[in-house]
């Protein structure tokens, strides 16, 4: 299956459409966190509720070292396949949150402890949300 298929057989991104470049960015993202071990990624639409950007995209990392390491991957996976750069890149020096934003899709990379804290998800708890790894089986089924 190649990447482009694999985003059209995904429930995600399926809706018998054409991809938008924040859903392609979304799941890149996603993609590219999940090979670097990032747990819990969530996908949060919020197209319909917040004029900042199409998808928050959440998950959590165990280390600063692995905080950065997502951030890394994220970063040149989407560099190499779409030629995007982050907007914005807030966090690196401190490393317990790394966001990336890159307008239409803002990545929070988060430190168990402060996901816990801020709990994104609950503020955001009216937006439509996706567990890429149930996604991720989904497509691959």
């Amino acid at each position: 299956m190649t990447q482009s298929d694999q985003f059209h057989s995904n429930p995600f991104l399926s809706n018998g459409t054409s991809l938008t470049e924040a859903q392609h960015l979304a799941w890149t993202i996603s993609e590219s966190a999940d090979s670097r071990k990032a747990r819990e990624i969530v996908l949060l639409e919020v197209t319909d509720v917040c004029y900042l950007a199409d998808y928050f995209i959440i998950m959590t990392g165990d280390s600063r070292t692995q905080l950065k390491a997502i951030s890394d991957a994220i970063r040149d996976q989407v560099e190499e396949t779409l030629n995007y750069e982050p907007v914005r890149i807030e966090g690196e020096k401190e490393r317990n949150w790394i966001l990336l934003d890159y307008g239409d899709v803002i990545t929070h990379i988060m430190l168990p402890e402060q996901r816990e804290f801020y709990d994104i998800e609950s503020f955001w708890g009216h937006a439509k949300r996706f567990d890429f790894q149930t996604l991720q089986q989904t497509s691959a089924g």
